[in-house]
């Protein structure tokens, strides 16, 4: 590690915490249907969107029917993503010619960018024409990031409410969401990455004259655009199969800080915004700090290992002064790869600007600790916070039993109904990602497909489903996941990952909006304060990473130790 390194991935860090609380403070307005500098442009283009959909903006949904509107918007994106991939060869903007998606790939990529989750068994610019990037990816980018921070308001009203027996409206936060949140930003973001040199155009590529005269086809499309809300909205989804570390998607030092700034603006802004619409800011900040000491200990613990080097190639005489250069992108080095892979794993993006498979035992172990831990260092859009508020809920529960205190959490009291719906979506992951990982390793078909045997080959196949379930998207490379198998079995993961998360979330919503808002008094454990700072980071420890210990111990960690004793376990 040097200087250099920490000062390059410390800017990054000082961007985001300059952008927190202005746009923490406009995405409050927005979401509580105040005047913004964009409501005379966008306010009427909203209102036309309602009159044209018959959507009553006033008129409020209780937590079911708002969770039911979402999953049947989910439902219809699927289904029309699905449809686009099976008939691309005749739809229009297809300049390659690109045949029809397989059906089992196509579920698994509808699947995935449905829930935000950006998996991608395929090579973008090799199977997906330029219209299936734009009209169906890059569409499902902006609609699943939407709905996840739709989602997020709906419970951070619950905390805001009395008595209430609605959340708001999923139609209208979706709408402005997209509207006021992801659009603009996304056009100025790929406005700027046009200038930087990222490609944006419909046609499919250019062919270029090597030095030795032959050839090469060089894939081109609407490189920008998909680019911007890939990572506003963390989605992840690259246009080609190298992702970040495409010079086409990630040409230079500026865009690779402007990639990475952007996974977290949203994210953690939203945090702020929660703070302010129940109207503690002090609680925003509290649990933006202890994310941000998880986040910061990742990177440098990625940072550190890679860093470190191989101890095998170091007993082979390669100059251990250098670290672990395989898999890095050399215009980024280790310290903007390390700060990339802990951000992206951290913030549900899944995008890579290096491969975490040529990463060492313990550099690849952090990013999949990162995902398990429930994507909320802040997490997606929407989604990071939802799940950190889950997290809270159940720490203020444990403080509760430890102090003898009535557990309270911004003026509602947690009781034996919201802690059952919590530990229903704690469990919700290792469900998943055990049991297919399990199930995987046994099948000789499944196992057929890793890339490198032993530990490293567990880690692969316990990282997809990680990466799966956890909404991420990112992929720990050598596995072939473009099987019958891993496509439905990690669809499936995704699934469950995203929906059966949110279904006990907004039922914790719903409980919480239902209940009388009481005032603090004496007996309320205080949650503003560096000591439930403490505690929250001491719970997503324990309940969000402890439980996948015996995995990881197989997996990560007995190739570390096979890295530094160069025997077999």
């Amino acid at each position: 590690m040097t200087l250099s390194g920490w000062l390059q991935i410390s800017l990054v860090f000082l961007l985001v915490l300059a952008s927190i609380k202005p746009l923490g403070l406009y995405m409050s307005a927005v979401f509580n249907g105040k005047r913004t500098f964009l409501s005379p442009v966008l306010g009427p283009l909203e209102k036309g969107f309602y009159a044209l959909s018959g959507i009553k903006a006033d008129k409020e949904q209780g937590w079911l029917a708002y969770t039911l509107a979402m999953l049947a918007f989910s439902l219809a994106g699927f289904a029309i993503l699905y449809a686009i991939m099976r008939l691309q060869a005749y739809l229009p903007v297809n300049p390659q010619g690109f045949p029809n998606v397989p059906s089992d790939l196509s579920f698994n990529t509808a699947v995935s960018f449905v829930t935000n989750t950006n998996w991608q068994a395929y090579s973008g610019e090799a199977v997906m024409s330029n219209f299936t990037q734009m009209v169906g990816l890059t569409v499902q980018n902006f609609l699943s990031a939407a709905t996840g921070i739709a989602l997020a308001i709906a419970v951070t009203r619950a905390f805001m409410r009395s008595q209430s027996l609605t959340v708001g409206n999923f139609w209208v936060d979706m709408t402005r969401a997209t509207l006021y949140v992801l659009l603009p930003t996304s056009i100025i973001l790929a406005l700027v990455f046009v200038a930087l040199g990222l490609p944006q155009t419909l046609d499919g590529s250019v062919i270029a004259t090597t030095l030795e005269g032959a050839k090469q086809a060089i894939s081109l499309g609407p490189v920008a655009s998909q680019e911007a809300i890939k990572q506003l909205g963390t989605n992840g989804g690259g246009f080609f199969n190298a992702n970040a570390a495409h010079p086409f998607e990630n040409p230079n030092v500026i865009t690779g800080y402007l990639n990475i700034f952007a996974m977290m603006a949203i994210s953690s802004a939203l945090v702020y915004t929660f703070g302010e619409m129940t109207g503690n800011r002090r609680q925003g900040w509290v649990m933006i700090s202890a994310v941000a000491v998880l986040l910061i200990a990742g990177v440098g613990a990625i940072y550190w290992a890679e860093t470190a080097g191989n101890p095998i190639l170091t007993s082979l005489g390669v100059d251990a002064v250098q670290g672990n250069m395989e898999g890095k992108e050399v215009r980024f080095g280790q310290a903007m790869t390390a700060l990339y892979a802990a951000v992206t794993t951290g913030e549900s993006n899944g995008g890579v600007n290096g491969m975490i498979g040529s990463f060492t035992g313990l550099g690849g172990l952090v990013p999949m600790f990162l995902i398990q831990l429930g994507e909320i260092l802040p997490g997606g859009v929407g989604s990071g916070l939802y799940g950190l508020i889950v997290f809270a809920i159940l720490s203020v529960f444990v403080a509760g039993l430890m102090v003898g205190r009535t557990p309270e959490f911004l003026g509602k009291k947690i009781e034996s109904r919201e802690m059952k719906f919590a530990m229903l979506a704690v469990l919700i992951l290792p469900t998943v990602i055990l049991g297919f990982t399990a199930v995987s390793a046994m099948l000789s078909f499944a196992v057929a497909s890793i890339g490198t045997p032993g530990p490293h080959g567990l880690s692969e196949i316990l990282y997809a489903y990680t990466s799966a379930a956890g909404n991420n998207g990112s992929a720990m490379g050598g596995l072939n996941g473009n099987t019958l198998w891993y496509n439905t079995t990690l669809g499936i993961s995704m699934l469950l990952g995203r929906f059966g998360y949110i279904v006990p979330v907004m039922a914790i919503a719903g409980s919480l909006a239902a209940k009388q808002k009481i005032p603090l008094s004496a007996g309320t454990f205080p949650t503003a304060t560096p000591l439930f700072a403490g505690l929250l980071i001491g719970v997503i420890l324990i309940l969000g990473g402890l439980q996948f210990f015996p995995a990881l111990a197989l997996g990560p960690i007995v190739e570390h130790l096979i890295m530094l004793t160069g025997q077999t376990f």
